[in-house]
């Protein structure tokens, strides 16, 4: 008899197995007949790829779709996070340009304040006068300068392709997402309907109450995050998994996330990490169904190997892979927040945050700097807080709000109907006048105000309507 067919063993094999039981022949079965259950994190990953990079994976999915499940929690979790992701990701590569401008001046600034050090080192000791005029001659400001140009332009050329690298932006997800259909495609019809009310509450108060304070996996790491529901989004996954692996026609359930924190995996005496054990055995004992976890990389390379050998996926594809869920992964964690047209009205700016705005954007008038500060104008401060940054007029500081808020986009269609057409605002001042739609507020803005600032807010909207086409 083998260790493996020991009663004890099999009675603990989830703890004492390596994989937590699972052999490695069995793995091929997973992906050949399991329910495949995708996290949040790594449908939201779609958005943060590359266009060949999405489209080699959406080809990979399409190899597995048919056994595709979507938990109402994460269906609801993927189109809320969907614009979270490309506005985080383009709040981070606006400000790149500016940020290497930054290290580039603390960079000259150390080479001039080390040459000055060892000038007056050469007056003190020596009396060399003739080696500091050399030095100045040699180590100054603009030849200090003229050393890190180019290397300013090579890294500004980076910042520049990682821009032009991403098809998508977060304006575009509000009229015409081309990742929602596709998503929508692979899945079909494999969608859990809502949770009722009452499985809700009782799933919330199981979690907070006994779940989360024995460190039962998974979600209690997510305890003290938000509001309650924001902690046990997690675990209403788990539920809904339980619920559909109860079904006769379930036997094996192969559930992929970028997700890798302490209520997930356990962390081994070793400092390698392993799945919890105990979500292998709840599983079993209340479905009777066998559990198979992986990362996005190993979930692909699994398609790759058992379903789909001729497709090849190139270490570039699995390099993005693994920089995509790790992105998404951490968003989703942070959950960082977010001021839209629909909120910004009520949301209050953090301390000092308008004025650095006001400063940014080269308006200059008190009435203006009145206006910015004003309770009464949240559009236009949330406005002007995130079209600085994202024109990289400044750069944001951590924990920043990101703002989604526009004066005026490019569309065919009105995006509400107080909107005005470009038309509203005067010929010669705005160049969108056939194309655009202007906010209403920003239409009374521009109207109140008059030619020293109105010129500036309106550069200000058409460069940020430019971007965003």
């Amino acid at each position: 008899m083998g260790q493996a067919d020991l009663p004890l063993v099999e009675q603990f094999r989830s703890w004492i197995l390596p994989d937590s039981g699972l052999a490695a022949a069995d793995r091929k079965a997973f992906f050949e007949g399991a329910l495949v259950v995708l996290d949040t994190n790594v449908i939201l990953s779609l958005y943060e790829y590359n266009p060949v990079v999405r489209n080699q994976v959406l080809a990979a999915l399409e190899q597995i779709s048919a056994r595709l499940w979507l938990p109402y929690q994460v269906g609801q979790e993927f189109v809320r996070g969907r614009h979270r992701v490309l506005v985080e990701r383009d709040k981070e590569l606006r400000g790149a340009a500016s940020e290497v401008d930054q290290h580039l001046q603390r960079a000259r600034q150390a080479v001039l304040d080390a040459s000055a050090h060892v000038k007056r080192l050469l007056l003190k000791y020596a009396n060399d006068d003739a080696a500091r005029t050399c030095l100045d001659e040699t180590i100054n400001e603009p030849a200090v300068k003229a050393l890190l140009r180019d290397w300013q332009d090579l890294l500004k050329e980076h910042v520049k392709q990682l821009k032009s690298g991403h098809d998508l932006k977060p304006a575009a997800i509000k009229s015409d997402d081309p990742v929602l259909p596709k998503v929508a495609a692979l899945f079909g019809d494999r969608i859990a309907p809502p949770t009722a009310y009452p499985v809700q509450q009782q799933r919330l108060e199981e979690a907070l109450a006994f779940r989360f304070p024995n460190k039962i996996p998974p979600g209690f790491a997510d305890r003290g995050k938000g509001n309650p529901l924001d902690q046990v989004g997690d675990y209403f996954i788990w539920a809904e998994i339980l619920d559909k692996a109860a079904a006769p026609e379930v036997n094996r359930v192969l559930f992929v996330s970028a997700d890798a924190k302490e209520d997930w995996y356990e962390k081994l005496d070793d400092g390698t990490k392993r799945p919890w054990p105990q979500l292998f055995v709840e599983l079993r004992q209340r479905t009777g169904a066998e559990l198979c976890m992986e990362q996005p990389r190993q979930f692909f390379q699994g398609i790759e190997e058992f379903l789909a050998p001729s497709m090849e996926l190139t270490s570039a594809t699995y390099d993005e892979i693994d920089r995509a869920a790790e992105a998404v992964a951490q968003r989703t964690v942070e959950d960082p927040p977010e001021v839209t047209d629909g909120s910004a009205h009520t949301v209050t700016p953090p301390d000092g945050l308008a004025v650095e705005a006001y400063r940014a954007s080269g308006l200059t008038t008190r009435m203006a700097r009145q206006l910015a500060v004003s309770d009464q104008r949240r559009h236009f401060q949330w406005w002007l807080i995130g079209v600085t940054a994202e024109l990289g007029f400044r750069v944001p500081s951590d924990g920043e709000p990101l703002v989604d808020v526009c004066a005026a986009i490019r569309s065919e269609v009105r995006p509400a109907p107080e909107w005005h057409p470009g038309t509203a605002l005067a010929q010669g001042e705005w160049p969108y006048r056939s194309d655009t739609w202007v906010a209403p507020w920003f239409v009374q803005l521009v109207r109140e105000l008059g030619e020293t600032d109105r010129l500036p807010l309106q550069r200000l909207a058409a460069r940020q309507v430019q971007l965003r086409a």
